[in-house]
């Protein structure tokens, strides 16, 4: 087989194993059936269903207000988390926390679920706060492993940052806090971005944490799409995964969109510096 074939073959393989169950998501949340796996025919009433459905936008507002609240907070706090493990090298203690920094990313959910629970229990009978489980329990928990992804994000992009740049704006007199605002901001603003998309995306997905987290006030949309699958697949869940799928492809889109003006304009004023510099 020549290798152009080989490789068009392996892509095609891989593209079916990773899109083809997306496809006919969407596909039968068009179904007019109420058997998701037998066509009858097109339609939209699932979408209008689903419109109708009280508990469904419930628990879809209330993950979209905690993973926009939570992983603004993350981006803040796991910013200067990286910030502090890439500028500041030498300070005591740095190596435990780095470990602690990054631990969420290889703890297991259950384990992470598990001893946030106990943590808010003990909180509550020591302090009072937070009263019971709920929206502010789950917030903290997904903030809590969301800031160890950002740190590594924001790592990543610091550890490349070409610091004469802020050594220049220091020497013209900026003050650290201004150099950090007008110098190191903008250049990691697309670090900052994908951290806050990642962390958006970690929240809305999350499961495992948020069943350990919450109390019976509070149904985040994956605890009740796991709780309606339970009871066998309709496609009214068919037509809400499509949904998602569209605003996660929609944000994706933006942001790439974003990314690549930012890349492209940061590129044209460096290559307009280097003309002036040759002038």
């Amino acid at each position: 087989m020549p290798r152009s074939a080989f490789l068009l073959t392996t892509m095609a393989f891989g593209y079916a194993f990773l899109y083809l169950p997306i496809l006919l998501l969407i596909v039968y949340s068009f179904n007019e059936s109420r058997l998701v796996t037998v066509w009858a025919g097109f339609s939209t009433q699932w979408y209008r269903e689903l419109a109708a459905n009280e508990q469904v936008l419930s628990a879809a507002w209330l993950s979209l207000r905690i993973a926009a609240v939570q992983a603004t907070v993350a981006v803040v706090l796991g910013t200067m988390g990286g910030y502090a493990m890439v500028r500041f090298r030498g300070f005591p203690g740095r190596v435990l926390f780095a470990g602690m920094l990054t631990a969420p990313l290889v703890m297991p959910e259950v384990i992470t679920g598990l001893s946030q629970l106990l943590l808010f229990i003990s909180m509550e009978q020591w302090i009072g706060w937070p009263s019971g489980r709920g929206v502010t329990t789950i917030t903290i928990a997904h903030i809590t492993f969301s800031m160890a992804y950002i740190a590594v994000v924001v790592q990543s992009r610091l550890v490349g940052f070409d610091r004469s740049i802020e050594e220049a704006a220091m020497d013209l007199g900026a003050r650290p806090l201004k150099t950090f605002a007008v110098i190191t901001l903008p250049i990691i603003a697309p670090a900052l971005v994908a951290g806050w998309l990642l962390a958006f995306t970690l929240s809305l997905d999350d499961l495992v944490i948020a069943s350990f987290v919450t109390g019976p006030g509070a149904t985040t949309l994956p605890m009740y799409i796991f709780s309606s699958v339970r009871l066998g697949v309709s496609p009214e869940i068919n037509a809400l995964a499509t949904i998602i799928v569209g605003i996660v492809a929609t944000g994706i889109l933006v942001a790439g969109v974003v990314l690549m003006r930012h890349e492209r304009r940061r590129q044209e004023d460096a290559q307009a510096a280097f003309r002036d510099d040759d002038g």
